[in-house]
């Protein structure tokens, strides 16, 4: 190949309990990239549609990524790769728009080199443009979005990500209000230091979300969907938030919270009927708030990245 196109996904990232380490991949949203090799050795940033982001290679976080994958290559190809990006999620929006971006650079650049590296490799190269984006090197959107369906963080440093099952018939919607708010603001809005006894029922709902997700338990899996360390305070940043999740919740969803940083909210359902109702609902809130706003309902993509076309 000299040429690849992809769609590479938008994700949902902490899933209310797991914090820097939960993550999972939604389909339909996403950014289209095209990528190819080039006589001239590097990696440039070509042409960006969409949004006002940086050409710089290293101010992109596509470039940032791809640079770490050619580093760690032991035989340095004889080409170089341009990029180019339709961004179709926001930056700012909590869906993981950089990691679509990050991702999707590292995941096409490696195919184009006849796949040098897995796609958990992949995630430690793509975990670098995360941390131009935030100052952190997290991987909770990158590994579903190379991976599909749910994941987890066991360990950053080493890197260890694992895969786990997705529920069947579960859908997601996400509202995401037309307001940026950065990652890194937001995880300066947190607090260093936590309760214990907060702590404790944090870790044991992310214990019982995998073990639900495992066993295909949809009553323990909304029982898990509660955040109580991040929530409370990123809550603050985003309008309407406790009345968006009470109206899901009453309207049958699982669960819902914050997408990541924030301000998009996601809540899960059983059921694409179920699910329409609670769009339905959660529509029927938001009209009424003086904020521009999109609204996605959403099946769990258990690929990941996916080719559009390749020459």
């Amino acid at each position: 190949m000299n040429e690849i196109q992809i769609f590479s996904p938008a994700t949902v990232a902490n899933i209310s309990c797991g914090f820097d380490v939960l993550g999972c991949c939604l389909e339909g949203i996403g950014d289209v990239m095209t990528v190819r090799k080039t006589g001239d050795k590097g990696i440039k940033i070509t042409r960006i549609i969409g949004e006002d982001l940086p050409l710089e290679t290293e101010k992109n976080v596509a470039g940032v990524a791809g640079l770490a994958l050619l580093e760690k290559l032991t035989i340095k190809p004889d080409c170089g790769f341009e990029i180019e990006i339709d961004k179709r999620i926001k930056p700012g929006s909590g869906i993981g728009s950089s990691a679509a971006s990050a991702a999707g650079a590292v995941y096409a650049i490696n195919a184009l080199l006849a796949y040098p590296f897995d796609n958990f490799e992949l995630i430690d190269f793509a975990r670098a443009g995360e941390k131009l984006a935030c100052g952190s090197p997290i991987s909770d959107n990158v590994a579903p979005a190379l991976l599909g369906g749910f994941t987890l963080v066991k360990s950053a440093d080493p890197l260890k990500v694992l895969k786990l099952p997705t529920l069947k018939d579960l859908y997601v919607i996400i509202l995401h209000p037309q307001i940026e708010i950065k990652t890194s603001d937001a995880r300066d809005i947190l607090p260093k230091h936590f309760p214990l006894t907060e702590a404790v029922k944090q870790w044991a709902n992310v214990g019982s979300l995998v073990h639900a997700l495992h066993t295909g338990d949809y009553e323990l899996f909304a029982a898990s969907l509660h955040d109580y360390i991040v929530e409370p305070y990123r809550s603050k940043l985003i309008p309407g938030f406790f009345e968006v999740q009470r109206t899901a919740l009453e309207h049958g969803a699982l669960g819902s919270g914050i997408s990541g940083s924030g301000p998009s909210i996601f809540a899960f359902c059983q059921g694409i009927e179920k699910a329409n109702r609670v769009k339905q609902a959660i529509d029927l809130v938001y009209k009424n708030k003086q904020i521009p706003y999109q609204l996605y309902l959403s099946e769990i993509n258990t690929d990941g990245i996916k080719v559009l076309n390749s020459k």
